[in-house]
């Protein structure tokens, strides 16, 4: 009967696997505090894309982590067609073609030697508008390598229309765009800058938003489907759902959430003591998020969910 008569259902094509591709390895990274999610190599990236397809998965969306020598403070690797990101690119569309709609993280962050999001300027503040022209270099070089979405996650401004702009001048209009429109200063992030090997010193706190605002919220929104958002994204999901729900009633546009390292971290933590059910705490967020108004969600757990849904 409550099967019968549940409001809201988690489907396989609601989940995009967030998955880390690290450059130099010869074998997976395990991510200490992700339990079970590692960085991969190449051929285990593939690997993972190949299950996602079986499973129903909808998306996967791709992060390079360079070798450290490689970052510089323009985050260089991240425009190279063959920095690592851009390589892994190519490896799953070679893969699994149109089956999975490939996705991208279009940040300098995880390239620069000192971690932020965009290009430093000679008081160390990030320069938006200087991070804006490595952004429209990023866009072309990973539609370059037959991505299907980038998902610009720096919150400069103005990087959803230069992107755009960037997309349509080099002949890759079909290239859509997931703007990480609402992307909060979080203290849930930490486990993520393992994943990706970050080099950051101090905080992103001039250039993602403030836990305490909402309405900032709905600006960004605004600017962002101005500028040619085809798709809108709240991060990190559990503590914003208030947010989530505020967009998804705003926008005729496909909304995202996506269920960020720190949120996976502590059900996996607390399952691990045994203070909580794993799996029944695994349905009950991502029922939450969807339940909010979340069209996709990403989730490091996309490809053990959908097997289980399927």
């Amino acid at each position: 009967m409550r099967r019968m008569v549940a409001e809201h259902r988690l489907h396989p094509a609601d989940l995009i696997l967030p998955a880390f591709v690290r450059e130099g390895v010869g074998a997976p990274v395990p991510i200490s505090a992700m339990p079970g999610v590692v960085q991969h190599t190449r051929d285990t990236l593939r690997k993972a894309a190949v299950e996602a397809v079986e499973a129903g998965v909808a998306g996967i969306m791709l992060f390079g982590v360079p070798e450290e020598a490689k970052k510089d403070a323009a985050g260089s690797a991240g425009t190279d067609p063959d920095g690592i990101l851009q390589v892994a690119i190519r490896d799953v569309r070679a893969e699994v073609g149109d089956d999975l709609v490939i996705m991208s993280d279009l940040c300098l962050d995880e390239y620069t030697d000192h971690g932020h999001c965009g290009v430093l300027d000679a008081e160390g503040r990030v320069d938006n508008d200087a991070t804006l022209e490595r952004y429209a270099e990023m866009a072309q070089v990973q539609a370059d390598a037959g991505v299907h979405v980038v998902g610009p996650s720096g919150m400069m401004d103005g990087q959803v229309g230069v992107i755009r702009d960037a997309l349509d001048q080099t002949g890759h209009e079909d290239v859509s765009i997931l703007a990480y429109t609402a992307k909060y200063s979080s203290a849930f992030y930490g486990p993520f800058r393992e994943a990706v090997g970050s080099s950051l010193k101090g905080d992103r706190k001039t250039y993602q938003q403030d836990p305490a605002n909402l309405r900032e919220s709905l600006r960004e929104l605004a600017l962002d489907l101005q500028e040619g958002a085809d798709m809108v994204m709240v991060k990190p999901a559990l503590p914003y759902l208030d947010v989530l729900a505020k967009l998804a009633d705003a926008v005729d546009v496909p909304v995202a959430a996506y269920q960020i390292s720190g949120e996976y971290a502590m059900v996996e933590a607390a399952a691990e003591k045994g203070w909580i059910d794993r799996d029944s705490a695994i349905l009950e967020t991502l029922t939450g998020i969807k339940r909010a108004g979340a069209d996709m969600i990403l989730t490091y757990w996309a490809t053990e969910v959908a097997r289980k849904l399927g």
